[in-house]
């Protein structure tokens, strides 16, 4: 028999304690009971084959183990107020989990949240990607490691923060010894650490390969890259070819670039509208002829780097207030480019001075820039000491006959001092007095720069064909200086058979134009007589009438005399 709710409300009063403090009773249900719990248990466990009130099913998925397990209790009193309490657990991978049904109070829903909330976090751990802090201390690490391989080494690292390097140690060495084998030492790369920046494969080489195209020899890679190793950071296309097209377009023969870059491999780094363009334009407006751009540009390429206003400008004025004229200075930078590297404050004022120091007259020095423009950017002091001690010693020469010297032939300061007393030793040979040797090499240096050999060819003939006495030596040193063969023969037999008495001043100092002329007189005019050579600075004037500029010139213009 079924008990009715007021035995049930009587029991609960008798036991407070209810139904959980007893072992349930379990009594036959009616029919709508049972549908109602069969229908719960299929949709919890997904089972159709009812078997008893108590029943237990299991399934498995993969490797995940479903089961479920249902109770039904049915207190006696509870029937006809549909107390029905239902229970069921079931399992997922070791995960449990219980639910209690409409009747049941609900067992801790916030800490069961939790936990799945944790759990499905800690699933997407395995999967999710890095941080950003994360990345950036590996990147700190990483480059820790780098910067301890450079100490290792010897290179400071010091200037590389902020710079892009190899996250790893071995790409790192691997520019390294790509640079160790191009030449160049942990010196240069401390010189300039930013190259360790440069990719061997995307920078490097690419360069090096174009350079190696346009002419650039390999020997000199090393050298190129300790004067410039900014190249490596430069693209062919857009920074490299423009500056190589560009030279091109300033008469330089491609057979020429490459010793031009290699002279001045800076040069790959300028602007085309900057100081390049600039520096040009000003040389031509100076007086500098188009057509040698080309040759100066090859000769002495760092003018392309020299700014006007600064450097080629004021040294171009200072020339000019010294008395030479702005053409003169022209024709001088075609020649010899080189002395717009001269320092004007450094070199050449200082040196102005020490000429006039060492009794050079003011209005000479033009002169003597104009003969040896290098005399303003050498070392000149010491070698006019040295220079004016040995002449006073071997020729008892007074410091004012040496600044007539220097006036004259001022590459007298860059000559050996072997050469010069060798010189002096073939005219005591001569026959010439103390006195004589000295009036001689004051009227005409150049006695202590020319070839003996031909010297003593020379002397020979005025003695032994044109019978002639030292002392027309004495009055013309400058005997010495003309060609044998081509003048002083010729011109000899030609007014001995005319019959003239005539010295050799007369006889020699002329051209062949103006000789021609003599030798239709009947007599020698007095006035005619020149006593010697001197510089002539119109000549310096003078459009150049050689083809410097085609070809590539290196050569040294300070070895001109032969000791």
């Amino acid at each position: 028999m079924l008990r009715t709710p007021h035995s049930y409300t009587a029991q609960r009063r008798a036991d407070p304690a209810g139904e959980t403090s007893r072992q349930p009773r379990f009594h036959l249900l009616t029919s709508d009971a049972l549908t109602f719990a069969w229908k719960i248990r299929s949709f919890v466990a997904g089972i159709a084959k009812p078997s008893s009130l108590l029943a237990q099913s299991e399934m498995t998925f993969g490797s995940s183990k479903l089961g479920a397990t249902l109770a039904l209790r049915l207190p006696c009193n509870r029937v006809a107020g549909m107390g029905l309490i239902t229970k069921f657990q079931y399992s997922v991978s070791d995960r449990t989990s219980a639910s209690v049904s409409v009747g049941s109070p609900p067992s801790k829903p916030r800490s069961t949240r939790l936990n799945r909330k944790q759990e499905r976090s800690s699933s997407s751990s395995l999967y999710s990607r890095p941080s950003l802090l994360d990345m950036k201390k590996d990147k700190i690490a990483n480059r820790a490691k780098v910067y301890e391989f450079l100490r290792g080494i010897g290179i400071v690292p010091d200037d590389l923060d902020g710079l892009e390097l190899p996250v790893t140690v071995e790409v790192m060495r691997e520019r390294v010894d790509f640079l160790h084998n191009l030449g160049l030492t942990i010196e240069d790369i401390n010189n300039y650490p930013l190259v360790l920046g440069c990719s061997v494969k995307k920078n490097m080489i690419p360069v090096l390969d174009y350079l190696g195209k346009m002419g650039v020899r390999k020997s000199t890679f090393t050298q190129f890259l300790r004067r410039y190793p900014q190249v490596l950071h430069a693209s062919v296309v857009i920074d490299l070819q423009p500056v190589v097209k560009y030279l091109q377009g300033m008469d330089i023969k491609p057979n020429d670039i490459p010793r031009v870059l290699e002279k001045y491999p800076e040069v790959l780094g300028f602007k085309l509208e900057g100081t390049m363009s600039t520096s040009v334009a000003y040389l031509v407006g100076i007086g500098v002829a188009r057509r040698e751009i080309g040759g100066v540009l090859s000769r002495y390429p760092e003018i392309l780097g020299m700014r006007v206003g600064k450097v080629i400008k004021p040294f171009v004025e200072y020339l000019e207030s010294l008395g030479l004229p702005r053409l003169a200075i022209a024709r001088l930078i075609e020649k010899r480019p080189h002395i717009l590297g001269f320092g004007l404050n450094d070199k050449v004022k200082p040196n102005v001075e020490s000429l006039e120091e060492f009794n050079v007259r003011r209005m000479f020095v033009p002169s003597v820039i104009a003969q040896y423009p290098e005399i303003i950017g050498i070392d000149l002091k010491p070698k006019l000491v040295n220079q004016r001690s040995l002449l006073n010693s071997a020729l008892d020469m007074d410091p004012e006959d040496f600044g007539r010297v220097v006036e004259k032939m001022p590459q007298v300061v860059s000559l050996s001092s072997a050469p010069m007393l060798r010189h002096v030793d073939f005219l005591k040979t001569c026959g010439f007095s103390l006195p004589q040797m000295r009036e001689m090499v004051v009227g005409c240096p150049q006695l202590l720069a020319l070839n003996i050999d031909i010297m003593k060819l020379s002397f020979g003939y005025l003695q032994m064909e044109m019978k002639r006495p030292l002392e027309d030596l004495v009055a013309f040193p400058a005997f010495f200086t003309y060609g044998l063969e081509s003048t002083v023969k010729p011109r000899h037999k030609m007014v001995s058979k005319k019959g003239l008495k005539c010295s050799l001043s007369w006889m020699l100092n002329c051209s062949d134009e103006k000789f021609e002329q003599r030798m239709s007189y009947d007599t020698i005019d007095m006035e005619e007589m020149e006593t010697g050579p001197s510089f002539d600075m119109n000549s310096l004037m003078e459009p150049r009438s050689d083809e410097s500029d085609s070809d590539y010139e290196d050569s040294d213009d300070e070895d001109e005399y032969i000791g």
